[in-house]
C-alpha cells in the first residue's frame, strides 16, 4: 500500500474538495443568473437594469468553475489528504454554531443570539470559568448595544426579549 493510499482514508481528498467547491460554485453562479434574468439583465432608460451586474458575475463564476472542474479532470490524481477527518470536526464545531446564529437572529434578536454564542463558544470550546464567560456573554452585547443603537443610533435586530424589554 503506498503512503497517498494510506491518507485516503483518514479524511477527503484534496481532488474531491476541489470537485465539491467547484460544484458549489457553480451552483451559485447559476443562483446569480437566475436572479439576474429575473431582475431584468436588458438595457433602461437610466442604463443597465439591476440585474445585469449580478447576471455577469454569475456567468463568470460559473464559467471559472467549470475550467476548474476540467483542469481537475485533465490531472493525475495523487491522492493528497485535504484534511483529517478530526481537522474537519474541529471546523464544524465552530461553522454549524455560527450558521445557526446567523439562522435566529431574526427570530430572536442579534443580542440573545450573540449572548448563546458566545456563551457557547467560551464554556464549550474555550473551557472558561463561568463567571469569565458570564461576563463577556453579557458584556459585549451590552457594549455593541451602547455604541451602534446609542452613540450611533443604527438599530439592529431585535427579538422578543428587546420588545419586553423596551429597548
Amino acid at each position: 500500500m503506498s503512503e497517498h493510499s494510506s491518507e485516503l482514508g483518514r479524511g477527503p481528498s484534496h481532488r474531491s474538495t476541489e470537485f465539491a467547491v467547484a460544484g458549489v460554485c457553480i451552483l451559485a453562479g447559476l443562483i446569480a443568473i437566475a436572479g439576474g434574468l429575473k431582475a431584468g439583465t436588458g438595457w433602461g432608460p437610466e442604463g443597465p437594469k439591476s440585474g445585469f451586474f449580478p447576471f455577469c458575475v454569475g456567468i463568470v463564476i460559473v464559467l471559472a468553475s467549470l475550467v476548474n472542474c476540467v483542469q481537475l479532470w485533465m490531472e493525475k490524481d495523487n491522492g493528497q489528504l485535504f484534511a483529517e477527518w478530526g481537522q474537519l470536526r474541529q471546523v464544524l464545531c465552530v461553522v454549524i454554531p455560527t450558521t445557526v446564529y446567523v439562522f435566529t437572529v431574526p427570530y430572536l434578536g442579534i443580542y440573545v443570539c450573540s449572548i448563546i454564542l458566545i456563551a457557547l463558544f467560551m464554556k464549550w470550546l474555550g473551557q472558561y470559568p463561568w463567571t469569565i464567560t458570564a461576563a463577556i456573554a453579557l458584556g459585549v452585547p451590552i457594549a455593541i448595544y451602547l455604541f451602534f443603537e446609542k452613540w450611533f443610533l443604527i438599530p439592529l435586530p431585535k427579538g422578543p426579549l428587546e420588545d419586553l424589554l423596551g429597548l
